[in-house]
């Protein structure tokens, strides 16, 4: 479903952005999160790793996705796998390694559509996100689970549909 909001920012005028990214239910079980100080202490040795180098987990390759925090409103980056498709967009797995919540850089890339880069290569690209559905999240979903099992492995933990998100540029 695609919805069409007001988006302000202090001191500019409204335009109209288009939101695509849908936030699915959460699930009633799942793997749970490591507790906060530990999930901190994780997120920070990723982002420190990424920033010095680290771009693949498990052979696959990672962007630090930046976004809008949801409730604070400030920016807020996580490396995230990645799967890319062609050139220059990459699809992204919204896991949370199979627990019943979305993490934390979905709802803020829901909430905040118009406010999403990826850093790769060196370079921060602001980026479209889109979620797939029906028969294109299907065939993603085939080739994101051939190409890294673990994410099948997330989906038996839970019982809420896993999101697949397209990142596209934006043209300037």
């Amino acid at each position: 479903m695609l919805h069409r909001t007001p988006s302000r920012r202090k001191g500019q005028e409204a335009t109209m952005v288009l939101m695509s990214v849908n936030v699915t239910p959460s699930g009633t079980h799942g793997q749970r999160p490591p507790p906060g100080p530990l999930k901190n202490a994780l997120f920070w040795f990723m982002r420190t790793s990424h920033r010095l180098g680290a771009r693949r987990m498990d052979g696959m390759p990672v962007v630090l996705v930046i976004t809008r925090g949801a409730r604070s409103g400030e920016q807020r980056a996580t490396p995230v796998m990645c799967f890319p498709e062609g050139d220059s967009a990459w699809l992204v797995v919204a896991s949370f390694g199979g627990s019943a919540r979305h993490p934390a850089w979905f709802v803020n890339m829901a909430r905040h559509p118009d406010e999403v880069w990826v850093e790769v290569d060196g370079r921060r690209v602001r980026v479209a996100p889109r979620s797939l559905t029906g028969e294109e999240r299907e065939q993603a979903w085939k080739r994101i689970t051939s190409q890294a099992p673990r994410f099948a492995g997330y989906q038996q933990k839970t019982d809420r549909e896993i999101p697949v998100v397209r990142l596209d540029p934006v043209q300037r």
